[in-house]
């Protein structure tokens, strides 16, 4: 086909050679994406794959795809044929004798990788380099089988790889720089975002991802808390674009299963050691949304919608007798103790704000006040809502203002003794009958519990920073916690405009114990010198649509804190895989704690 091999503002008679075409062996899901990108950024690509049906749904998915991009006016009519002819199919991989690039996305098997590698050492020409798309398997193993190491290297896109921004640039030990370079170059001609990596099961966002996952489908399967929780709390306590067991299903469990298998044979962690329940699933033929049955069913095999069967909760499952709450005592006098006062106030509640002094009980109600304001500014509230919702708020200097309310919350330091004794105190002072709940983040609810004679009153509602603006309440049941507080809380958290998940009474609860291991893997990676701090917080965000980067988080949350949390961790499971990483540690010891001390994994002007 004729056609400018340059931009249009080039020189006719500067025009170059068109670029040789890159082949595609594999025209799965991720080889009919990674092909669409290349023709539609202008490359002649060979789409090879020995099943005809495969390749014939190639092409209806590229045909479909610059369809509804011609609809949303991203292409012209002509830009679109322009790019379905650049894209051809072949059952043979003779076919890809004139590719200067050949990716392979096939299954994940050595074996079925190495004999398309050993084919392909006969076909193409000798300064073809050789990609494959693995995220699991060695790329150095792959190499090494083949008749030239020096070109074989790792090309990892991410899923829809159209829509998905990072690519990994894997090399391995025998890697030449020149195809490095070459791949590197080609990823930014298409808009992507590379980063470079060694070789290791994983990489670095999957790395990473995929003990998040496990750990999820282990406390799934444990039946620590419901799928739909599980899922929720990641959504809203983390701002994720999916739950850790729907994206189980998407990305298929099956490949889960493998590529932490990869992950477990290295690194012998046993957060990588895959949970059995994939197992399960994988033997059984419930791969996901492929199957149409995984962690969750779906309408049909291959669709996203997911359709009720018996493990959906009922909208009453959790209904009960309920208490009645009209007030509510709120204790503490920092930010997590004034956002919850705040939200209980909007929500039509009275509340008394209890604070070591009046001093600072009227600090804080200052503080509502402002945040108020700015929704007044914002045009989130009225002028009067805001007069009306300050008006429900009793600042106190003493918890004996506490008397008559229905619920009582603390949310002072997260010190076990100092929460022992505010509980010991609220026992005493609380009517009979009013529900005594802690904020913790960390520590055993059923600790604060045992100090008061009404334990079966007391019950956890982690709420989580900023209270006003996030949405999740984690409510965290004990061993001895009432039928009927436990649906009265579920019941008050509906009434803020909460969304609450029920949870055991263990470290972490649901998305501490979830995150945190995945923060410390993050600074692991660091400290052995896998990647850079600017490199992970890329990969997470552009490939595992994480809203901030690990060591961004890490330096909002504050080092202490998570220091502090992982250690909980490690000390309650045991498992050495939790263990805090020791530069973590290092850096809790020299002062530096994040944003708040103006230097943690990066540094921070001053303000």
């Amino acid at each position: 086909m004729d056609r400018p091999a340059t931009p249009a503002s080039t020189p006719a008679t500067a025009t170059a050679p068109a670029p040789a075409p890159v082949a595609v062996v594999g025209l799965g899901t991720m080889g009919t994406g990674i092909a669409e990108v290349l023709a539609r950024a202008g490359r002649e690509v060979i789409g090879i794959d020995t099943s005809h049906a495969a390749a014939a749904k190639a092409v209806l998915a590229l045909e479909a795809s610059t369809a509804r991009a011609v609809e949303k006016e991203r292409m012209t009519e002509a830009e679109r044929a322009e790019t379905l002819a650049r894209f051809r199919t072949f059952s043979d991989l003779q076919a890809a004798a004139d590719a200067d690039l050949v990716i392979e996305v096939v299954p994940e098997s050595y074996e079925v990788k190495q004999q398309v590698f050993r084919e392909l050492d006969g076909i193409v020409g000798p300064t073809a380099i050789l990609a494959t798309g693995t995220n699991a398997l060695s790329v150095t193993r792959l190499a090494a089988d083949s008749a030239h190491p020096e070109r074989v290297l790792g090309l990892h896109f991410f899923n829809p790889a159209p829509a998905m921004k990072l690519v990994e640039v894997v090399s391995s030990v025998l890697t030449e720089p020149r195809a490095v370079e070459h791949v590197t170059a080609l990823a930014l001609a298409l808009g992507k975002e590379p980063v470079a990596v060694g070789d290791r099961p994983g990489f670095i966002a999957d790395g990473l991802l995929f003990g998040y996952l496990n750990q999820a489908a282990a406390m799934y399967e444990a039946k620590y808390a419901s799928r739909e929780d599980i899922d929720a709390a990641m959504k809203l306590g983390c701002g994720l674009p999916m739950g850790p067991l729907a994206l189980l299903d998407l990305i298929g469990v099956d490949t889960a299963r493998t590529v932490l298998d990869a992950m477990y044979a290295e690194s012998r962690d046993r957060l990588h050691a895959p949970a059995p329940i994939l197992k399960q699933l994988s033997e059984a033929g419930l791969t996901g949304r492929k199957a149409g049955l995984g962690f969750y069913s779906y309408a049909a095999p291959g669709s996203s919608q997911v359709v009720t069967d018996t493990l959906t909760p009922a909208p009453d499952a959790t209904a009960g007798p309920t208490r009645e709450v009209r007030s509510v005592g709120v204790a503490g006098s920092g930010t997590m103790a004034s956002g919850i006062a705040e939200v209980f106030a909007k929500a039509g509640y009275d509340v008394v704000l209890a604070a070591r002094s009046q001093e600072k009980a009227d600090t804080a109600k200052s503080r509502i006040a402002k945040s108020l304001s700015r929704s007044v500014d914002k045009g989130r509230m009225t002028a009067e809502a805001r007069d009306e919702t300050l008006a429900r708020i009793t600042p106190a200097g003493s918890l004996d203002a506490f008397a008559e309310v229905d619920l009582a919350l603390e949310a002072v330091a997260e010190d076990l003794e100092v929460k022992q004794q505010l509980f010991a105190t609220l026992d005493k002072i609380c009517k009979p009958g009013a529900i005594l709940a802690t904020t913790t983040s960390s520590l055993p609810v059923v600790a604060c519990a045992r100090v008061t004679s009404r334990p079966q009153d007391v019950i956890g509602m982690h709420f989580f920073n900023p209270a006003p603006a996030m949405k999740l309440v984690e409510i965290v049941r004990t061993v001895l916690t009432s039928d009927a507080v436990h649906a009265t809380v579920r019941e008050v958290t509906t009434r803020i405009r909460k969304h609450p998940v029920d949870c055991g009474d263990r470290a972490g609860f649901i998305v501490n114990a979830l995150l945190f291991p995945y923060l410390n893997n993050a600074v692991r990676m660091v400290q052995e010198h896998y990647a850079s701090l600017d490199d992970v917080d890329l990969a997470m965000k552009l490939g595992g649509g994480y809203p901030m980067g690990p060591f961004e988080l890490l330096d909002v949350v504050g080092l202490d804190v998570s220091l502090a949390i992982q250690k909980v961790l490690h000390r309650e499971f045991r498992d050495p895989g939790l263990a805090p990483s020791p530069l973590l540690e290092h850096l809790v010891a020299a002062g530096c704690l994040g944003r708040k001390t103006g230097r943690g994994f990066r540094e921070y002007a001053r303000r």
